[in-house]
């Protein structure tokens, strides 16, 4: 099943979008420039593989809500969100109010 609800953070409204799979859930929240992700996320890979389009993203480890990745913190983040400030240990709703 999927769920896509509104996120409010600082008053600006954001996308969260859960995946039901077997065993897991899948975690996301996006602005229009870029997202954070629960560990699914391979930040080697947008990095390394996709570098040439130059996502803006975080990976936060160990969460099952959309509220636990809004507060978590990030456990890595990619290049192009690190040029915009973005730094693990950052809270998710921190780093997406740097990706408005």
């Amino acid at each position: 099943m999927v769920t896509m609800e509104p996120i409010t953070v600082g008053g600006h409204t954001l996308v969260g979008v859960e995946v039901k799979l077997p065993k897991t859930t899948l975690l996301t929240i996006s602005t229009s420039r870029g997202y954070i992700m629960c560990g699914a996320l391979d930040i080697g890979l947008l990095n390394d593989r996709l570098g040439d389009r130059k996502i803006i993203a975080g990976r936060a480890v160990g969460v099952r809500t959309l509220k636990e990745l809004l507060e978590s913190p990030l456990e890595s983040v990619t290049s192009e969100a690190a040029a915009l400030g973005i730094v693990p240990g950052m809270p998710g709703h921190e780093a997406l109010l740097k990706m408005l």
